[in-house]
């Protein structure tokens, strides 16, 4: 095992972190604070308990995971498509690390920023709301599996993408809308049918499911199922990394 490689890759990245530090985390904590405000504050002041939860601390594990998936999949995918794009990519693939040790420095970087980012959206929600944690160590564990799993997504979209473009469809597109339609701002036990079952066929729904409940012990889905949907994407996520690797796809073309 290589760890001066790994260590290299990862205290590299996660320098860049401290050279963008506005842009990294002030920027997304902001924009949340401004869910917290608006939502939160203003408009939750004025709403019904849900679940016996105020509407202001029911919506923060849903604003924490849409921050965390958006910036989970933004780090990863940008750390492995700019040696891509100015070509230093072959530097990293000639050097004596192998395609796990790099896996582990860019994922682990990136996964790094986005639990880091979790802790300071969570220390930032208090000022404006009030919240209890009652399972703190299941939603640390929900908050470095998710980080973890997504960081490998969004690691296998900066393989994907061969422009700059790219790098934001999936996130903009396909990620952000199943997180506001998984639950983020409401439980789906409000919805009426059909409309309920089908979004059981979102899988953002299982991870703010099973987020909140470490905070609240309620859920929309049983716990079980949502570890096991989290755990169930992880899979396919180094399956498909694996893949990349084994046959060099946009890596070594």
């Amino acid at each position: 095992m290589n760890w001066y490689g790994m260590k290299a890759i990862y205290y590299f990245e996660m320098a860049r972190t401290w050279r963008t530090l506005m842009q990294s985390i002030a920027s997304p904590v902001l924009s949340t604070s401004l869910y917290f405000v608006v939502f939160g504050s203003a408009i939750g002041s004025r709403m019904g308990d849900i679940d016996g939860i105020s509407y202001g601390a029911f919506i923060i594990p849903g604003l924490v995971m849409l921050s965390l998936l958006s910036q989970s999949i933004s780090n990863a995918s940008f750390g492995i498509f700019f040696p891509k794009f100015s070509g230093t990519i072959y530097e990293v693939l000639s050097a004596p690390v192998s395609p796990f040790e790099i896996v582990v420095g860019y994922v682990g970087a990136a996964a790094t920023k986005s639990i880091v980012l979790g802790l300071i959206t969570l220390a930032t929600a208090r000022i404006f709301v009030d919240y209890s944690i009652v399972h703190p160590m299941w939603m640390l564990a929900f908050l470095v599996l998710t980080s973890v799993t997504f960081s490998l997504f969004g690691f296998m979209i900066g393989i994907w993408a061969d422009d700059f473009q790219k790098l934001q469809i999936i996130p903009l597109m396909i990620i952000t809308p199943l997180t506001f339609l998984g639950g983020a701002f409401y439980s789906i036990n409000m919805l009426p049918e059909p409309w309920q079952s089908l979004t059981l066929f979102n899988p953002v729904v299982y991870l703010i499911s099973g987020f909140r409940w470490s905070f609240y012990g309620v859920a929309d889905v049983g716990i079980g199922v949502s570890l096991g949907m989290t755990g169930l994407f992880l899979a396919l996520c180094m399956a498909g990394t694996y893949w990349i690797f084994k046959t060099g796809y946009r890596i070594k073309a």
